[in-house]
């Protein structure tokens, strides 16, 4: 059993990316931050994986108990599985696949042992107009991922959420709450922000670097979004109402009872 239960991350490429040190800020290195000295932050994104992916590895990546105690986890999916089905990308997952898929994962038996507290979050919004640059220089004939798809999608994870009792971060809406984008404005078939139907919303370009992946803004507001649904949800587990794992170097008591 290792020293420190773990706060284990779940995700894609958002996830791999957020302990870069690359453009700054990153929801990896800021939630160790949070943590430091209380719970290890385990990184397990995987660039380019959708939900049906994430099930294959699952197996291999989650340690038993015995091995470690994963005490809080993040589960999130969404951005490849939201990809147009006909896109060139094959990422696509079917919308009832992948709320299935993120059933599988939550509940999995390997998960499960660990009774952790596990926090889904939804796939945030995608500015098309910079993702087209992207996609078209990997040879693709149009935009693998539009705003109007992603939204069903991060509505699906969180009616998923919602059926299992599971916490969730509404990433969507709260990316979505910065373009002053209005759901009671809006009604179905409009265009979002986002879209390539309309012009390019600036605070989607603060929070993207390339129209998916984050900037520090963004990996900021992920951040904000999961501190709250702990403080919520597990009061007792946030940085301040943890204990240090090792003494403090000059608590004499503590030393004490460590030395014992």
């Amino acid at each position: 059993m290792v020293l420190y239960d773990q706060f284990f991350l779940f995700g894609d490429s958002i996830t791999q990316e957020s302990f870069s040190q690359e453009r700054g800020f990153g929801f990896s290195a800021g939630l160790q931050d949070a943590y430091i000295r209380r719970l290890d932050v385990i990184n397990r994104g995987f660039s380019g994986y959708n939900t049906r992916q994430a099930l294959k590895v699952l197996p291999k990546i989650i340690p038993s108990p015995e091995e470690a105690c994963i005490r809080l986890m993040t589960v999130f999916f969404g951005a490849n599985d939201a990809s147009l089905a006909d896109a060139k990308n094959n990422q696509h997952v079917p919308l009832e696949e992948y709320k299935e898929n993120l059933k599988k994962i939550i509940t999995h038996p390997l998960i499960r042992a660990h009774d952790a507290r596990i926090i889904l979050i939804a796939p945030g919004p995608v500015n098309e107009h910079a993702q087209w640059p992207v996609d078209k220089e990997r040879g693709h004939e149009k935009v693998c991922r539009t705003a109007a798809s992603t939204k069903i999608y991060a509505a699906a994870a969180c009616e998923v959420g919602k059926e299992l009792g599971v916490p969730v971060v509404d990433l969507w809406g709260a990316f979505m709450a910065t373009t002053e984008w209005k759901a009671e404005n809006w009604k179905s078939g409009d265009p979002l922000p986002g879209s390539q139907d309309i012009a390019e919303n600036e605070a989607l370009v603060d929070l993207m670097h390339d129209g998916l992946h984050f900037n520090p803004q963004g990996y900021r507001i992920l951040l904000n979004e999961t501190m709250k649904a702990i403080s919520t949800n597990w009061p007792e587990q946030m940085p301040e109402n943890l204990s240090m794992v090792l003494p403090p170097w000059n608590d004499e008591a503590a030393w004490k009872a460590f030395e014992v």
